[in-house]
């Protein structure tokens, strides 16, 4: 039997459309656990990802009583040109903040928690002991939380990767943001096989690896199921496809709006590839439920 080959719904152009199409309208952040959430962030002074990334399942996420928790500050190193995670020299970070991170996670009840944290490359160990200090303290405090850590790329510091995972999470993410072709203009100070690499080495450690890729920066459906199977090939279980979205004006455009049908093609795809969970659908991100990816 002959398989026929994979075609995608034709994608929306973004320049065709002054507006985003109907798939990609969202509800606007309300209600008491939200505001409930959003005053014990603000009472621990601490960063959320949901707001520097102006993620757009917020309210869905906070008002479920959950949130990302965004560690080491909220000036990242790097100048990703998609995200919208402020850029420039960090001040020094906070030795106290695991501490409070875990009175927070503790304090919200939440089953499963999901933290992250910006690029630090000015410090030696990328911040890895501060990581590790937030899981081991976040376990202590809430023993049945199981945690995800959405971590950043260590540049190849391994013996700063290994301290970052070894706290007791149960699934360390690393997003590859993009296919190859895209990472000089998305991601100019990553590399890709490094970031396949960092992916390798997490699951021979022995923990439950995750990615995330967006979609619409201009990647090709072949270049989509590339990145799919190199992740395969270096040991991920989990992978997450979402929209891109244009922070500002300064950022990268969007080149296109892809169809739900497509996201859905990819996720079919990405199960007959060999990933054990994928979520996929516009308005998905790293961490949109998460606790489903234990």
């Amino acid at each position: 039997m002959i398989e026929l080959p994979v075609i995608a719904p034709k994608a929306e152009t973004a320049s065709t459309h002054s507006k985003k199409p109907s798939w990609l309208r969202v509800k606007l952040p309300i209600g008491q656990e939200y505001a409930r959430v959003r005053n014990i962030v603000d009472e621990y002074k601490l960063h959320t990802i949901c707001q520097s990334g102006n993620c757009p399942n917020m309210g869905e996420c906070w008002g479920a009583g959950t949130a990302t928790f965004m560690i080491l500050g909220n000036v990242c190193t790097r100048s990703c040109t998609f995200c919208a995670v402020a850029t420039g020299r960090p001040n020094e970070y906070d030795a106290d903040e695991p501490r409070r991170v875990a009175e927070a996670i503790k304090l919200m009840g939440v089953k499963h928690a999901v933290i992250t944290s910006v690029n630090r490359d000015e410090l030696k160990d990328r911040g890895a002991e501060v990581w590790y200090q937030t899981v081991v303290q976040v376990k202590e405090a809430s023993p049945k939380t199981t945690i995800e850590t959405l971590i950043p790329d260590t540049k190849g510091n391994w013996d700063a990767l290994y301290r970052m995972i070894e706290g007791g999470q149960e699934v360390v993410s690393h997003n590859m943001e993009t296919v190859e072709r895209l990472y000089r203009n998305v991601r100019p100070q990553a590399k890709y096989a490094r970031s396949l690499e960092q992916t390798k080495r997490t699951k021979e450690f022995g923990k439950r690896t995750k990615s995330g890729i967006m979609l619409g920066l201009g990647e090709t459906q072949e270049e989509v199921f590339k990145a799919i199977d190199d992740l395969v090939e270096n040991g991920l279980d989990v992978l997450t496809l979402g929209q891109y979205l244009q922070p500002t004006k300064m950022h990268h455009e969007v080149i296109e709006w892809v169809h739900p049908d497509t996201f859905a093609m990819y996720k079919e795809e990405g199960l007959k590839r060999g990933l054990k969970y994928v979520e996929s659908g516009a308005l998905v991100r790293s961490s949109y439920h998460a606790e489903k990816h234990i």
